[in-house]
């Protein structure tokens, strides 16, 4: 008997257009002879739809028509299964709950990647795929993250929080981010990932703008030091917290300072169709040294057990070019693309890539199941 997989996409995130490409990806590419997948998205109110045309990605020309062919559900848990119910329930004549074994989410940002949505899946019962509600909260928050790292001794930069009462008193904020980091400076949302919201600034006019922007996106901000020369570079995980192993290495291509969201999801997809991550323009594999090759790989790895993750993670790191020194830049619990393209090179293809995903959620459940909680 297959396992029946809700694979569920969209969500109340900036990143809401970006997941849709992302989770279709994966539908098209699961193992259909070991897995019956149910595509299921989520509006930007967070309600939940099945249907044919769920799963077709052309479908989301025209979102008003799909969901008027489309079935409204909300989870259910009954006696221990878990169900996708219609909803509004009809006494007669209404759709029958679909049972569903495993929960994949291919979200990607606030309200979504961040723990929230884990913790309901958590709640409902169900085994989901990728990190649990504590990975996922401080893999996308950008200061909390540095703090856990920084005691397991993973490289990171130093950096400044501001809330909003900060931002209230700006030109305080201003004179702190100029006397104690100096310029370059990159400010960044603190829990917004796909480089929304984050950009350079050289002097005090470009960080007031890049403080305003930033604000728009998120209740905190982090500023650090801008590497003046600097390489990006990012690794792959694939594992748990006790087990993990890492991709092949890749360097990407930008137009500026900081891989944008252009470059990510738009340059790349014009004339060729939305292909997500997958269609930045990268080197597979970096241009490194074997020994800076396994210095990125093995830190990814501990990066990725220290701070508790589960599935496939992506991390950047950083490489300042006039030292060779290696930072951890941030994780990505949820990558574009569940970057596929950086597995298939070391051998691993996409729908492996998923299949391994949903084995290892189901190896947490049955972890789980053995503990005591009364």
């Amino acid at each position: 008997m297959k396992t029946r997989v809700a694979m569920l996409f969209g969500g109340k995130s900036v990143e809401h257009e970006v997941s849709v490409i992302s989770g279709i990806q994966a539908v098209m590419n699961m193992d259909t002879d070991k897995y019956e997948v149910i595509p299921v998205y989520m509006t930007k109110r967070n309600e939940m739809y099945i249907g044919e045309e769920i799963g077709k990605i052309e479908s989301y020309k025209n979102i008003d028509e799909l969901l008027k062919k489309s079935q409204r559900v909300i989870m259910t848990n009954e006696d221990g299964r878990v169900f996708l119910t219609p909803f509004p329930v009809k006494l007669f004549g209404g759709k029958k709950p679909v049972e569903i074994d495993v929960a994949f989410p291919v979200v990607h940002g606030t309200n979504v990647e961040d723990g929230a949505f884990q913790g309901y899946l958590k709640t409902m019962g169900i085994p989901f795929v990728g990190c649990d509600v504590t990975a996922s909260a401080i893999g996308m928050d950008k200061y909390i993250m540095k703090a856990v790292l920084k005691e397991c001794d993973v490289p990171v930069l130093d950096a400044q929080l501001y809330t909003l009462s900060d931002y209230a008193q700006i030109e305080t904020l201003l004179d702190k981010v100029e006397k104690g980091l100096g310029y370059p400076v990159i400010v960044k949302p603190v829990n917004l990932g796909s480089s929304v919201g984050i950009s350079v600034a050289k002097n005090r006019v470009e960080l007031t703008h890049s403080v305003d922007d930033a604000f728009k996106y998120a209740t905190k901000v982090l500023v650090e030091h801008a590497i003046t020369n600097l390489r990006e570079i990012n690794c792959s995980v694939l594992g748990d917290e006790n087990d993990a192993i890492a991709s092949e290495c890749e360097e990407p291509l930008h137009t500026k300072d900081i891989l944008s969201y252009e470059d990510k999801y738009v340059s790349n997809a014009k004339g060729s169709g939305s292909k997500g991550m997958a269609s930045v323009s990268r080197k597979i594999p970096a241009e490194l040294s074997p020994e800076k090759r396994e210095e990125v790989r093995e830190l990814a790895v501990r990066s990725f057990k220290a701070l508790g993750c589960n599935g496939v993670s992506r991390i950047d790191f950083m490489i300042d070019e006039d030292n060779g020194k290696l930072y951890f830049n941030e994780i990505n619990t949820i990558p574009g693309s569940l970057a596929f393209y950086l597995w298939d090179p070391v051998g691993v293809p996409y729908k492996e890539l998923l299949d391994r995903m949903i084995q290892l959620s189901l190896k947490r459940a049955r972890t789980e199941e053995r503990l005591t909680f009364t």
